[in-house]
């Protein structure tokens, strides 16, 4: 099997109906490590997302989840361009973006847009809220009456016009992620990067700005790449979902397939340590605990990543099984003996939701 069909493998085919927004094969992208001579040279680099492959289509959310550091940030920034990928395909409308003029991509940016994680960080405190979501529509120069469109955005996202002239810091952190989601409306996109949009709010407020985006989607016909670590928020929200670890995807399909039969011994991991509303199952459920910290995204294992930590491989050489292909070959992702991609040797259907 040649690389290219590896990687078409990987990827969910586009739901009926939905044409296919944005195209992501092989993205890498490695940080360079700098010494601490007066030449400042390089003397290693982070990877922090190593052979990306993923499909993004109108109206429908993938969901990339994973352990802080695993990648997923990066990812995001990478789609969006805001951080170059080191190599690797990203493509909007079937337009490559990474070889896109200065020119092409402000235009192309119009259509791309992200929610950060901070409410807090990522709104001007200088700037008033109808000064913050006025900004892209004159970077832009958008024809038409801005404060009129202000307004309107404002009121989308269940917010008051008449508190246009008011401060982020006079905002809940709920309603200024409103603010941030306004922002990045302005300009009439097609595809959100929503950044752990609800990681950063309390519980209570979480439910509210998850529905203001399951509505705004509806509406608007968003599609969106919704980057989190919150796996009940993933699952509601999400068609799609990919989980990550060490800056690759281990495992991607759609949320009834990864969530009912997960294959990946991380994402049984993962999902075992989600709270059951039932407490009789959760007393039954059998708890899969990761030892350790990931390894160093500069100096990966050999093999799969994940088997410095993996429990099934621990459990495989307890038993005498043969584990040496986990050490010395790279899990591909594809399918194997279950009906979605997954990137391990041994993958075992196992229910833990």
């Amino acid at each position: 099997m040649t690389d290219v069909e590896t990687t078409q493998t990987a990827v969910p085919p586009a739901a009926n109906g939905h044409q296919r927004v944005v195209e992501v094969r092989d993205m890498v992208k490695n940080f360079p490590i700098r010494g601490n001579g007066l030449g400042r040279t390089t003397v290693g680099q982070v990877q922090a997302v190593s052979g990306v492959s993923f499909d993004l289509s109108e109206g429908q959310t993938l969901g990339l989840v994973g352990e802080s550091g695993s990648g997923k940030s990066t990812v995001g920034r990478c789609v969006l361009q805001l951080i170059m990928p080191t190599s690797g395909s990203v493509k909007y409308n079937g337009v490559e973006l990474t070889t896109a003029g200065r020119r092409d991509l402000r235009k192309y940016r119009r259509d791309l847009q992200i929610v950060f994680q901070d409410p807090y960080a990522s709104l001007d405190p200088r700037m008033t809220v109808a000064s913050i979501v006025k900004e892209p529509l004159k970077i832009h120069h958008t024809k038409g009456n801005n404060d009129e469109r202000v307004a309107e955005l404002l009121r989308l996202v269940g917010l008051n016009p008449e508190h246009g002239n008011r401060y982020p810091h006079e905002f809940s952190g709920g309603q200024r992620q409103r603010i941030g989601v306004a922002r990045a409306l302005a300009l009439e996109p097609r595809v959100l990067v929503l950044d752990e949009p609800v990681s950063a709010l309390d519980v209570s407020i979480q439910a509210g700005v998850v529905n203001l985006l399951e509505e705004l989607q509806d509406r608007l016909g968003l599609a969106y790449l919704f980057i989190a670590h919150h796996l009940s928020v993933v699952r509601h929200i999400s068609d799609d979902v990919a989980v990550m670890y060490l800056g690759k995807i281990v495992e991607i399909g759609s949320r009834t397939h990864v969530y009912a039969k997960p294959a990946h011994p991380y994402t049984q991991a993962l999902l075992s340590a989600v709270p059951l509303p039932d407490p009789r199952k959760q007393r039954a459920r059998v708890r899969i605990v990761l030892h350790g910290d990931p390894p160093n995204p500069a100096n990966p294992p050999s093999g799969c990543r994940f088997r410095t930590r993996c429990w099934r491989k621990a459990e495989m050489e307890a038993a005498g099984q043969d584990t040496s292909a986990c050490v010395e070959v790279e899990p591909l992702l594809e399918v194997r003996e279950v009906a979605h991609p997954v990137a391990c040797h041994f993958p075992t259907l196992l229910e833990v939701v």
